[in-house]
């Protein structure tokens, strides 16, 4: 999670949790979810972090597309870097919405892909008025950046993070709710990418905002 300080919906009484909570989970999630994987190597492909999850909360798995919890059985729900690796997302959202009223979601944005395209991810997503947007990776024009990622994606592994860093509040999106929300599947990869006005609040000058606009711009900020 990058952005552990948006979360503020959290009240003291609050029963907590987190779904997909990788190697670190949030200090304040009281039951953690995780997803059953019978092959480790899928597994630690899912996971994504070479550190293991050594915790004293409470642990559960499921392997179906059920949450093994009953309806409302949490205050809060903490998902972050999980949308994009789920296979079925209306379902998903659809059991997060049904065990919890509130919550937070964190998750990269298209450009993140478009750099470094991490194998694991299956879906590009942008939340925006109020509306969840996602398409499923495979279908979009992704591999036409082959040659970048193929620069980019070892520069990841290797630790040369400062730039993205620098660069997280344009890659990765998190957000509060306390309703449930509407998704809808596009083929616009203008829907899933930030808005002028996204781009005038976050003092970024472009006339236009296309995956390939804000990917030139980062692109030239990273080498120069």
């Amino acid at each position: 999670m990058f952005f552990s300080e948006r979360i503020k919906g959290i009240l003291p009484q609050d029963r907590v949790l987190e779904i997909g909570p990788g190697a670190h989970p949030y200090h304040r999630s009281d039951v953690l979810l995780e997803k059953q994987f019978d092959d480790e190597k899928e597994y630690a492909r899912q996971f994504g972090n070479n550190e293991k999850l050594h915790t004293d909360k409470e642990l559960i798995f499921y392997s179906g597309d059920r949450f093994p919890f009953e309806d409302k059985s949490f205050d809060y729900v903490i998902c972050s870097h999980v949308l994009e690796h789920v296979i079925d997302l209306p379902q998903f959202l659809s059991e997060v919405f049904r065990v919890s009223n509130r919550g937070y979601f964190e998750f990269p944005m298209i450009y993140y892909d478009y750099l470094y395209n991490i194998d694991a991810h299956v879906n590009f997503l942008h939340f925006n008025h109020g509306k969840l947007y996602y398409a499923i990776k495979t279908e979009t024009p992704i591999y036409s950046f082959a040659p970048v990622q193929k620069f980019f994606y070892p520069q990841l592994n290797l630790g040369y993070t400062d730039t993205l860093n620098d660069l997280l509040p344009y890659f990765i999106q998190g957000f509060e709710w306390d309703v449930p929300f509407d998704i809808e599947k596009t083929t616009s990869i203008e829907a899933l990418c930030h808005t002028q006005i996204d781009l005038q609040r976050k003092k970024i000058q472009a006339p236009e905002y296309s995956v390939i606009q804000l990917l030139k711009m980062l692109v030239r900020r990273i080498l120069k």
